[in-house]
């Protein structure tokens, strides 16, 4: 689905670049089509993406529905108003969530 399509091309885009310039391991708990928890690891060597709790523990939790998610990595939703609508929560670092903005 458009949920696991998405995390592979992430998973293609991530470069040692980004993981050096982030640092940082974000979790996404998805509702509806697609749904359940994903991660991208941008802080363990190498950087990874995909279906599951990350490998090390998450430093930014972000709920939103599969559809928002996928809205936002196809540029047509920037991740801050993402995050502004009211069914979806962020938890933790919020300077980080920048920063995978500039990867998308």
């Amino acid at each position: 689905g458009p949920v696991a399509e998405t995390f592979r091309v992430i998973q293609g885009a991530v470069t040692e670049e980004h993981v050096r310039s982030t640092q940082g391991v974000f979790q996404f708990e998805l509702s509806g089509d697609g749904g359940g928890t994903w991660y991208i690891d941008l802080k363990t060597k190498g950087g990874s993406a995909g279906f599951g709790k990350p490998p090390v523990t998450a430093d930014v939790v972000m709920s939103m529905s599969s559809a928002d998610f996928v809205k936002m990595f196809t540029d047509k939703m920037k991740p801050l108003m993402a995050f502004m609508s009211e069914n979806s929560s962020i938890i933790g670092d919020m300077m980080l969530t920048l920063s995978l903005e500039k990867m998308l």
